[in-house]
């Protein structure tokens, strides 16, 4: 289940007397897990990093008290219940306009809280999609980061040399989800499949030569591929006015070949439907969880852009 992130925004939020080992147990007896990271630093203390994560407060307790200065880790994905985009400020790159972008093209919605870093970055915080695989991923000419399944970040109020990490923006309102691979298809978007000679002319083709071939490049896709394939080969295929369903079964079957599960299939195909003809419903909604749809906002509200 995922944690309250108001409530966790209410526990990592600025205040003189919260040290970080009481910040830790705070936070660990709301259900949120938490690891050890080197004072100052990001890099964790323990030996298997934030796959030590734990709600334990014996184990919390132990840690802090070795390290009393360690500053926080936070798991991200299931294994949390909590996904953060991390907008990144860098010399040559500012994630921030990135961002704005993809605000303007409601591809992201307003997090449930958004804390800046000590490099001047943003990080969203919003609650994981249940049921539904986020695996981290990088977007780095775009300056985004998305930390999901397999990945983590430093929360506060955890600090280096260049500052701390501090709470900055609480959305009021209900909190929503974020659709992380719309979200990167649009920073980063895929170049276009090129056709084979025999494949000239697809735009023209029949439906099903259309959902086939497609189904054909899905069975092919490598692991690291695989969802954002999916995604890219459904919007193609709502393109081409094939329906939900077929989509749902042709190219379904293909990514099970490849590695995907039911679930996350049915969750995939409905966004990128979504995505593509925002009125668009699936037939087989009960096949697995729906994704957050995205949700247009004005500029930088709720993510301290502005």
């Amino acid at each position: 289940m995922s944690p309250n992130l108001y409530h966790m925004a209410r526990l990592v939020a600025p205040r003189p007397d919260r040290l970080l080992g009481r910040v830790a147990g705070d936070l660990a007896s709301a259900g949120v897990p938490v690891f050890p990271c080197v004072p100052g630093q990001k890099r964790p203390l323990t030996a298997r990093g934030f796959h030590d994560a734990t709600t334990d407060l014996a184990q919390i307790t132990q840690w802090w008290t070795r390290w009393p200065e360690a500053n926080l880790g936070l798991p991200t994905g299931a294994v949390s219940g909590v996904v953060v985009v991390d907008v990144d400020v860098r010399e040559h790159v500012d994630g921030r306009e990135s961002m704005r972008r993809a605000l303007n093209a409601g591809r992201a919605g307003v997090p449930v809280f958004t804390v800046v870093s000590p490099s001047g970055g943003r990080h969203g915080y919003y609650p994981a999609t249940p049921g539904l695989v986020q695996r981290s991923w990088q977007a780095a000419r775009a300056g985004v980061d998305f930390r999901g399944d397999g990945g983590y970040i430093v929360i506060p109020p955890s600090h280096t040399d260049a500052g701390s990490y501090r709470l900055v923006t609480v959305r009021q309102g209900a909190a929503g989800g974020i659709d992380s691979e719309a979200l990167r298809d649009f920073l980063d978007p895929r170049p276009a499949l090129k056709p084979r000679a025999a494949d000239r002319g697809m735009a023209q083709s029949e439906p099903g030569v259309v959902v086939s071939r497609l189904a054909a490049w899905v069975a092919g896709l490598g692991e690291g591929e695989r969802n954002r394939g999916l995604f890219w080969a459904a919007c193609r295929a709502a393109e081409h006015d094939i329906t939900p369903a077929t989509a749902v079964d042709v190219l379904g079957a293909a990514a099970a070949e490849a590695g995907l599960g039911p679930r996350e299939i049915a969750a995939t195909v409905r966004s990128a439907y979504r995505t593509t003809h925002p009125t668009t419903s699936t037939a087989s909604k009960t096949a697995g969880p729906a994704a957050a749809s995205p949700v247009r906002v004005p500029v930088g509200a709720g993510w301290g852009l502005a």
